[in-house]
């Protein structure tokens, strides 16, 4: 899916302005990975999904950074475009009991986890549906889960528009997520 070093930050898919908060971080990021690859000619053909397994905290850090922002910034769109298809909406009141409840429950997960990281609703191998936090840049790919949907919580993700208020962030995003990509990562 992903190609080898030197990393590039990726094009969004819709212009700059489109959606807020837009920082810089996601290509510190990807600098970073490709300055403590360049000390690491063994690691250089390595994806970033297998980058984010290394047992070298730099490169496990940075991959996931940029692992976890690209898949972020994919999955949004200018806001209020996108809405749950027929089919997503049933798995995710077969799961969680409505959509209402599920959104509740996500924004539960991102409030619940401390300090920094993301909040993720993902697909197990037997295709169940869950939510699952992780800290700082870790992947849900690092259990065999398959993101589906993923909220960044660092607090350089919505601290210049929502200060401390998290919860208010967490309940904005729905208005941006992109649920035509969720559906097509999810694959019924």
């Amino acid at each position: 899916m992903y190609k080898t070093y030197p990393f590039t930050l990726e094009d969004l898919p819709y212009a700059y302005d489109a959606l807020e908060p837009i920082g810089k971080h996601h290509q510190a990021y990807v600098d970073n990975l490709n300055k403590a690859l360049e000390e690491r000619k063994e690691l250089q053909d390595k994806t970033l999904e297998e980058l984010i397994t290394s047992d070298v905290d730099v490169v496990k850090n940075n991959a996931g950074g940029v692992l976890n922002h690209d898949f972020f910034w994919r999955a949004m769109v200018k806001p209020d475009t996108s809405h749950i298809g027929d089919k997503l909406t049933s798995a995710l009141e077969e799961e969680f009991k409505s959509v209402d409840a599920f959104f509740s429950m996500f924004e539960q997960i991102a409030l619940g986890r401390f300090g920094s990281g993301w909040a993720w609703l993902v697909k197990d191998k037997n295709g169940k549906l869950e939510l699952v936090s992780t800290p700082n840049q870790d992947s849900p790919l690092l259990t065999g889960k398959k993101p589906l949907l993923g909220l960044d919580v660092w607090e350089h993700a919505y601290y210049l528009k929502y200060q401390n208020r998290r919860a208010d962030y967490a309940k904005a995003w729905w208005s941006v997520v992109n649920w035509d990509r969720v559906e097509e990562l999810w694959g019924a």
